[in-house]
């Protein structure tokens, strides 16, 4: 039997004012931070702190939008025809953009955190359409979209070479129609299951969409061809009309646009605030949604400026994806690891973890939240938490002393160190003190007793990175430590 999820959480979508009763403090920034973001070092958060919190919001969204792509690799506009050794060197190029979009999510967190959301919502898997020039135009794609208009982000993903390869759009002609993306047009990417379309709509748009099948050569970009275009009327939401692509998309944001709005503010919500929809609060988002035109980041903005937003029952109830567990826990440590064979490592760490950048596990995308926990994915996060750990241990030990020095303000008892590294990494408070005593035990157990007892240990001690790495391994075995 499924547990029954209730979102307790009040207030609404005006901003956020702290108040001494409801005050702007650290773990209010870190759960900012790690919704926008893959987690954020103690330095990161007491800045968080200085600013406003509708500032903060507006510098991440700000900053996402000013950021540049990323280079284009040589082999952007490759067509099969430029390959030598073809099996060794796509492969190459896949690690290569592989490890570029890990770099990015370390460095860029709020655009790439959205880029990987969107990345499974509009799904494509690159085992379909092998060329790597199609996965770096599909990606560039998106990064270039994350925040703007939701109505040219349509248009644009219909005519990616990824996208038509993957859902048959490329088949797709006037005398043999492909209805698959037009059905995924509908169910996932715009309106959700059965709301607001009929099988004939699906049938009727599948014409709308012919023509995109000019390909000159394998991996070349893939045009438009009028021969294969039907010009005939369709007749679409009960409208008849010589509906072509550009005028399929502009009738269905006209006469849909009450349910793409709740559709898409409904995913961004469970994503980003709660796995179990607030329907007020997602109507308000979506009143904002087309009020704005369909522009993304009025959006967001409003969202993560919201009082609800920073309710207490928003915070820690979504389960860390793959990326937000491994990366979050580099940012968290302040430990990035980029060198190609590390960031190739968190690649294939995440993969392991059920989260395959590229290889969502259908259309449908990853499931999310409590799929990422299961008896083989649990245990798996432990294992990579050991690895993690080991690998920061034997490349900079210090790390660990640095980062307990700072979250316990350079203390030498035990406890406060626990509790404020604890703290630090679980998003909510342990609920008992034998909580926090239970975890003082674990950091002490390296040292003698009587080392505690007399005073004489501090953080200084050669034994404090390994207490501070053994702390770490008992949290990240928590089920609290799973949460964000």
């Amino acid at each position: 039997m499924t547990a029954t999820i209730t979102n307790c959480a009040k207030g609404t979508l005006k901003p956020f004012v702290p108040s001494a009763a409801n005050p702007w403090n650290r773990q209010k920034v870190q759960h900012l931070l790690k919704r926008m973001g893959f987690g954020a070092s103690p330095e990161d958060v007491d800045a968080g702190v200085l600013l406003t919190p509708g500032k903060l919001v507006d510098n991440l969204v700000d900053e996402a939008l000013k950021l540049p792509l990323f280079t284009a690799p040589t082999w952007a506009n490759w067509p099969l025809s430029n390959y030598k050794d073809i099996q060794k060197e796509v492969q190459d190029q896949y690690i290569e953009w592989a490890t570029t979009c890990v770099k990015g999510m370390i460095d860029y967190g709020f655009r790439e955190k959205l880029v990987l959301f969107w990345h499974n919502h509009f799904v494509t898997r690159a085992e379909s359409y092998f060329c790597p020039s199609y996965l770096y135009q599909y990606h560039k794609l998106l990064q270039q979209n994350v925040l703007g208009n939701f109505k040219t982000f349509v248009k644009s993903v219909g005519t990616t070479p990824a996208m038509l390869v993957y859902l048959n759009g490329v088949e797709n002609n006037r005398y043999k129609p492909n209805e698959n993306y037009a059905r995924e047009l509908y169910e996932l990417f715009t309106l959700g299951r059965d709301n607001g379309y009929t099988q004939n709509d699906i049938k009727e748009t599948a014409r709308a969409l012919t023509g995109w099948v000019g390909f000159t050569a394998p991996c070349a970009p893939i045009g438009f061809s009028a021969d294969f275009y039907d010009p005939g009327t369709k007749t679409i939401f009960g409208k008849t009309g010589a509906y072509g692509y550009n005028e399929l998309h502009d009738l269905l944001f006209t006469e849909r646009k009450e349910q793409i709005a709740s559709y898409i503010c409904t995913k961004i919500y469970k994503h980003f605030v709660n796995p179990d929809p607030d329907q007020v609060i997602i109507a308000g988002m979506a009143k904002t949604f087309i009020n704005n035109n369909f522009e993304l980041a009025p959006v967001f903005r409003e969202l993560f400026k919201s009082e609800h937003f920073f309710d207490a029952y928003i915070i820690g109830v979504s389960i860390k994806s793959p990326y937000d567990f491994v990366i979050g826990f580099l940012r968290d440590v302040d430990f990035p690891l980029t060198d190609k064979d590390s960031l190739l490592g968190i690649y294939y760490l995440c993969g392991q973890l059920g989260q395959e950048f590229f290889q969502p596990v259908d259309v449908a995308g990853w499931p999310g939240n409590r799929s990422w926990i299961t008896n083989t994915y649990l245990t798996g996060r432990w294992q990579t938490m050991d690895y993690l750990l080991y690998g920061i241990y034997q490349k900079q030990p210090s790390a660990f002393r640095t980062l307990a020095k700072y979250l316990s303000k350079n203390s030498n008892q035990p406890d406060v160190v626990t509790k404020a590294i604890t703290d630090f990494f679980i998003p909510n408070p342990l609920r008992n003190a034998s909580d926090y005593k239970l975890a003082t035990e674990v950091f002490k157990s390296p040292v003698p007793a009587n080392y505690f007892d007399n005073n004489q240990w501090t953080l200084d001690w050669d034994s404090a990175p390994a207490q501070v790495a053994l702390l770490l391994q008992y949290l990240g075995r928590l089920p609290e430590f799973q949460l964000a």
